[in-house]
């Protein structure tokens, strides 16, 4: 990345300014904690940290004036090139979640924020879109099912549970698909008797049976 100086660049045009600005812009750390998702994202200091200083070193100013149409409400992102007068926009819908000046204030900031990143053309370190791709599985691994580790790892956690609640906690724990293989439902019946202390009888409405799909 190109360092930034104090001397302004000239630009002809805002589109030769923003593209100058645009190969000084870094990525938009994720420094933020989402408490919901538990997860990390860029905040909209972030995005103005990474994308400010070279947008204002290339003569463009920032302003984000809120607004209302016959849509509804926006938080308009307008770049404003100073040698030309020249000016790009977008606006970003405002969806207020409560209705009070906190939710107002959270929904303008999120505005803010998506609307700058995509007006400067940057996007969030790591962004989420690589993360799911990374995460998506393949066709190959949805085709195999359940991996023989994990199958594994389920037997020996059912098999070592201390109490039939534990047993049903685990049960509960594992997915669907580890919940199907015949190996894990041998094992947790397995021990399901042993902890029963009776291997020839069953309840008729074991919650931990209840849960086994039907084959």
């Amino acid at each position: 990345m190109n360092a930034v100086t104090d001397t302004k660049a000239s630009h002809g045009s805002i589109a030769t300014a923003l593209a100058a600005a645009q190969s000084q812009m870094g990525k938009a750390l994720k420094s933020a904690n989402n408490p919901h998702f538990k997860s990390k994202y860029a905040d909209l200091s972030s995005v103005m940290d990474a994308c400010l200083p070279a947008l204002n070193q290339n003569g463009i100013a920032v302003v984000q004036p809120s607004g209302e149409d016959e849509v509804g409400r926006y938080v308009e992102t307008v770049l404003i090139h100073g040698e030309t007068g020249q000016s790009l926009s977008c606006r970003v819908p405002l969806i207020v979640q409560k209705n009070d000046m906190q939710g107002y204030g959270s929904a303008v900031t999120y505005a803010r924020r998506y609307g700058l990143m995509s007006m400067a053309g940057i996007a969030p370190e790591d962004d989420d879109g690589n993360a799911a791709a990374k995460a998506a599985p393949t066709r190959e691994q949805r085709n195999t099912g359940p991996s023989r580790e994990a199958i594994r790892t389920a037997c020996g956690s059912l098999s070592n549970a201390d109490g039939l609640e534990q047993l049903r906690a685990i049960w509960s724990d594992l997915p669907k698909a580890i919940q199907s293989v015949p190996e894990v439902i041998t094992a947790k019946d397995a021990r399901k008797a042993a902890l029963d202390g009776d291997t020839d009888q069953a309840t008729d409405h074991d919650p931990i049976d209840d849960e086994i799909p039907h084959q």
